[in-house]
């Protein structure tokens, strides 16, 4: 019977998600070669690599500079790092011909990017209007709030946050006429003096935060990019995990998983997951996976 990991085996900087069903579906063996797309903070890197002991087979990616930071361990140990986005380094690999034993897609913002306030990704706490997962690329939500029009602001809350388009439309006019905007603070303020109705339970900000994070970092059109990339990279019995966060993150990966289950000859995967694992239920003990969902696949 496989060994159960406890959280408690990894550093407090980033617990990582459906760790136990990750390594349940990816069945990492020794000498395998893992390719990680959203390598984060090393959690998942970590558990998979104890199993398999093949750095140098291992690469790990991802866009942002402070998660490279706590890396290193893996790079000293002969693992490659790719300061890159995910599609970017997919297509990379690609052409050099790469192809691993397993691939996790893990498409969550981290815990250190919520909680570190000079990040701008939350209003917990005040900081710049930043949201950039790389901070090389010159697009920030101060840039998006105190210079795009209403009607464009209207459209990214409404298609990324999920707001209707009163609301939505509401919230914009409601950020344009607070501008300048400066902090996360300032942004959450004005979308809560536009919101109508009874308090709830999150923020009226928080989907407003969410549509601003994703436009910025072209999030869903990332995702739809590398969904028919994974194939190429995985060796035959390859096993690849993806885990998203919100249903606009799940229903692009949902489609493109039931567009192979319905392939019949022509699939490349093959679905091990009838329905997604929930992090609601299967990860009761890490308050941040509770939205998440996974789903995997095997190369045929």
């Amino acid at each position: 019977m496989m060994e159960k990991m406890s959280i408690k085996e990894h550093p407090p900087l980033h617990v990582p998600v459906l760790l136990d069903d990750v390594i349940a579906l990816l069945t990492p063996r020794l000498g395998e070669t893992y390719l990680d797309l959203t390598a984060g903070y090393g959690g998942h890197a970590r558990a998979v690599l104890a199993r398999t002991q093949q750095y140098s087979g291992t690469v790990l990616v991802d866009r942002d500079e402070f998660a490279h930071t706590n890396l290193s361990e893996f790079l000293a140990k002969g693992a490659q790092l790719l300061h890159t986005d995910f599609v970017s380094a997919a297509r990379q690999l690609i052409e050099q011909g790469r192809q691993f034993d397993m691939i996790l897609l893990d498409l969550g913002v981290s815990s250190p990017q919520l909680d570190r306030a000079e990040r701008g990704f939350s209003f917990a706490k005040s900081g710049p209007l930043d949201m950039r997962m790389d901070r090389r690329q010159s697009l920030t939500a101060a840039n998006v709030v105190n210079t795009w029009t209403v009607e464009r602001i209207a459209q990214i809350i409404r298609d990324f946050g999920e707001e209707s388009p009163r609301a939505a439309m509401r919230y914009a006019r409601s950020i344009a006429a607070a501008r300048p905007l400066e902090t996360t603070t300032d942004l959450a303020r004005a979308v809560e003096q536009a919101y109508r109705g009874p308090y709830r339970r999150t923020h009226p900000a928080t989907r407003v935060f969410q549509a601003i994070r994703i436009a910025i970092n072209d999030e869903l059109g990332q995702i739809q990019t590398v969904m028919p990339l994974l194939p190429a990279l995985l060796t035959c019995g390859g096993r690849v995990g993806v885990i998203s966060f919100h249903s606009l993150e799940d229903r692009i990966v949902k489609r493109y998983f039931a567009e192979q289950a319905a392939a019949g000859y022509e699939a490349n995967l093959r679905i091990i997951t009838k329905r997604p694992v929930s992090g609601a239920i299967n990860d009761v003990h890490n308050p941040r996976s509770r939205s998440a969902k996974l789903r995997a696949a095997v190369k045929i």
